[in-house]
């Protein structure tokens, strides 16, 4: 049988604890003070840092001279939509067509026989008339191959008035 004393490294009861280990001693206490100080300092450095970057990116309402001219749309003008081929979709094939223009490459919807498309002058990509109107609206290029229908605009309202 062992002894009590020999039996652990714990000398004492567990309701008493000797308080001459858990002081701090002064200069601990100074490290723990400065240490706390330069994470705040370090703290309110980065947040107005944050703040400061915020305020430069949001746009100025002062109107000045150097100010960049508005952008215009990016989108066709609603005539020249308005002006493009609608003619009745055939599975049997048409030569008007691209070739495998089956379906609407902007909602992904199968063409049936004699549905109105229309169809884009420089690619011959064929879309759903609203699907593709409302693409055209904010972008001026075909959805599927990415011809710009804009720098040919007069080329393309000759192609449609023939």
């Amino acid at each position: 049988m062992s002894t009590p004393d020999s039996s652990g490294i714990f000398h004492g009861h567990y309701t008493v604890l000797d308080d001459k280990e858990f002081q701090v001693k002064g200069r601990t206490l100074f490290f723990v003070v400065i240490l706390f100080t330069v994470v705040l300092l370090v703290t309110v450095f980065l947040l107005y840092t944050r703040w400061v970057c915020r305020r430069r990116r949001r746009p100025s309402n002062s109107s000045s001279s150097s100010e960049a001219p508005p952008q215009k749309p990016r989108g066709l003008d609603a005539a020249l939509i308005r002006g493009l081929p609608i003619i009745l979709y055939h599975s049997s094939g048409d030569s008007d067509v691209e070739a495998g223009c089956g379906e609407c490459s902007i909602c992904l919807g199968v063409f049936e026989d004699g549905e109105k498309v229309k169809v884009l002058p420089q690619c011959r990509h064929c879309y759903h008339s609203d699907c593709v109107d409302t693409w055209l609206s904010a972008q001026s290029s075909c959805p599927l191959c990415r011809t710009s229908l804009q720098s040919n605009t007069d080329d393309a309202l000759q192609i449609i008035v023939q």
